[in-house]
């Protein structure tokens, strides 16, 4: 049997290499305090349907990935019951209808163990996926996932999940400066602020990719789906939308 080629994906600033093996999908924060009525993102007064449109295409990623048997890490943000890992910049910020800690519609606000902190249903991981709990806005700091990716060989993560400009563009600084190959497939991921989703996919993929690349899922997706022992030419050929 031959080694299957790199898999491409056209993207921006341009195509994205990858293979099976060395690349993890991550989905960021999609849990029930960001994207649910209740949550901690609705009482700071945003709307959480411009986070939900994520859901689906996020979801025919999700399924792609497991079919293929990529490594999937799900993360998600929250402190411990007596907030002993969330500092007083974090905790008093602002003046929300609801902080951190306190009694919401779905359990204490981002606690971990209460159902706000868990992951939304259509997301929900499956048996045997990793899950990060992190304490902050990036998924390496003050969590193992730099462990975890190193023990499997990940060098490539599809990054996906909430919020845009926060803790998905503070994990992918975070990876880059590890020195990880990071795709964000911008339907997959969302801001309460269609300006700040707008910039901030517009600096990950600038000065020839600082921070990594962009895509739509869909051609992450056709990539995916020329997972076989085929060229590259042949595969990058399959991987570019149609003209």
């Amino acid at each position: 049997m031959g080694v299957p080629h790199p898999l491409v994906a056209y993207a921006a600033p341009y195509p994205f290499s990858f293979d099976l093996a060395t690349t993890a999908l991550v989905l960021i924060d999609m849990q029930r305090d960001f994207l649910e009525p209740g949550g901690f993102g609705a009482s700071l007064g945003n709307d959480v349907d411009e986070l939900r449109r994520t859901i689906a295409p996020l979801r025919a990623v999700l399924d792609a990935c497991r079919a293929a048997g990529m490594t999937v890490v799900h993360t998600r943000e929250g402190h411990l019951p007596d907030l002993s890992d969330c500092p007083p910049s974090k905790l008093l910020r602002g003046s929300p209808s609801l902080r951190i800690g306190d009694p919401g519609p779905k359990g204490r606000i981002l606690v971990r163990g209460e159902e706000g902190h868990d992951i939304i249903e259509e997301l929900y991981p499956a048996a045997g996926e990793t899950v990060i709990d992190k304490p902050g806005k990036g998924a390496f700091y003050a969590t193992g996932l730099g462990d975890l990716l190193a023990a499997r060989g990940i060098r490539r993560l599809v990054v996906t999940g909430v919020t845009t400009e926060v803790c998905v563009h503070t994990t992918v600084r975070e990876a880059n400066d590890r020195g990880y190959e990071c795709l964000v497939l911008s339907d997959c991921v969302g801001s309460y602020f269609p300006e700040f989703q707008r910039a901030g996919l517009e600096m990950i993929s600038a000065q020839g990719g600082i921070f990594g690349w962009t895509a739509e899922s869909a051609a992450f997706l056709r990539a995916l789906a020329t997972a076989a022992t085929v060229s590259p030419d042949s595969a990058e050929t399959a991987a570019r939308p149609a003209s």
